[in-house]
């Protein structure tokens, strides 16, 4: 039987630091307020003439590097993003131009803060149905340029950021399980209602969020996911080794964490200093654990991301 194993992880943030106290001299709030409710310290906004293609080009690179391939062995390419260099082509043929191949298949999800995992469970599909052998799948994020910076509620969660894994076809158990869900009647509760018609843009082109809405969804959604997926695999939850989750709010994530019976120091957290970066939040932490050497050989992990839509999904996997 043929298996998709994650072979190299990559990752890049911008260079610029926007820390809470910079946030605080531009609209009502404070450290205090902001950690408190949310656990974020930091996050990083792209420059000017950075491009969310210009972020995956660089957390691929990394990717690559770590999984000992080049862009010549890549045949898939799927990219994760909300905010797209152009509304087309796509960001994943962008990128593809970047490393310079081309003749293989590129595309984007949008899934929003979920769109990671949905972009890992349609590699792993190509993968185990024989269609690629080396994937390449990106997380990648400008969140900064979709924020209204006078709206206190939002303009302090999110960051920018890309996050890269390189799959690789193999016939030892990687990716054992992945679970998509959506559901559209939730749709208005974190939304950016905007269009482009006739050369105008129609509708309010930020971030909305109905926060308690949100945070009500995700507690018992990922909690439900985590459950079904370890079912799924046939196996018990104490067989878990770590939880890598979506970096949207300390108390979501703790919830989750609780719900497994895992100790904090088995859950990553890049939430302080990276801000919610949306489709890049999963990939970001799981390099940044990767790097540190936190994974051992045969552990087991759980991906887990809610986002718009409501869109939310799940992976679980051996390292």
């Amino acid at each position: 039987m043929q298996y998709s194993r994650i072979a190299g992880t990559g990752s890049y943030l911008p260079a610029r630091v926007l820390a809470n106290a910079e946030l605080a001299q531009q609209v009502d709030t404070s450290d205090e307020w902001i950690v408190t409710r949310t656990g974020i310290r930091e996050r990083r906004i792209a420059a000017a003439d950075e491009l969310t293609s210009d972020l995956a080009l660089k957390a691929s690179l990394a990717a690559m590097e770590a999984a000992g391939v080049t862009a010549a062995d890549i045949d898939l390419i799927i990219v994760a993003t909300t905010t797209p260099d152009v509304v087309f082509p796509s960001t994943a043929c962008i990128l593809q131009d970047k490393l310079g191949v081309h003749g293989f298949p590129a595309f984007d999800v949008q899934a929003v803060c979920a769109g990671f995992v949905y972009a890992l469970a349609t590699a792993d599909q190509f993968v185990r149905g024989g269609m690629a052998k080396t994937a390449l799948v990106v997380g990648a994020e400008v969140f900064s340029r979709i924020l209204d910076w006078d709206d206190r509620s939002t303009c302090v969660l999110f960051g920018d950021g890309a996050g890269a894994v390189v799959l690789k076809a193999t016939d030892q158990p990687g990716i054992l399980v992945t679970k998509l869900k959506a559901d559209g009647r939730y749709r208005d509760i974190l939304t950016t209602p905007a269009s482009i018609m006739h050369g105008d843009v129609s509708g309010k082109p930020f971030l909305h969020m109905d926060g308690p809405a949100v945070f009500k969804f995700a507690v018992k959604a990922l909690a439900e996911l985590a459950t079904e997926t370890l079912a799924a695999a046939g196996l018990p939850q104490s067989e878990l080794s770590w939880l890598v989750p979506h970096q949207a709010n300390l108390r979501i994530i703790e919830s989750t964490a609780k719900h497994l019976g895992l100790s904090m120091d088995k859950v990553v957290v890049t939430l302080d200093r990276h801000g919610n970066t949306s489709a890049a939040s999963i990939p970001l932490a799981l390099d940044e654990a990767a790097r540190a050497g936190r994974f051992k050989p045969g552990e087991l992990l759980l991906l887990e991301g809610i986002g718009g839509g409501f869109a939310w999904g799940s992976a679980l996997l051996r390292w």
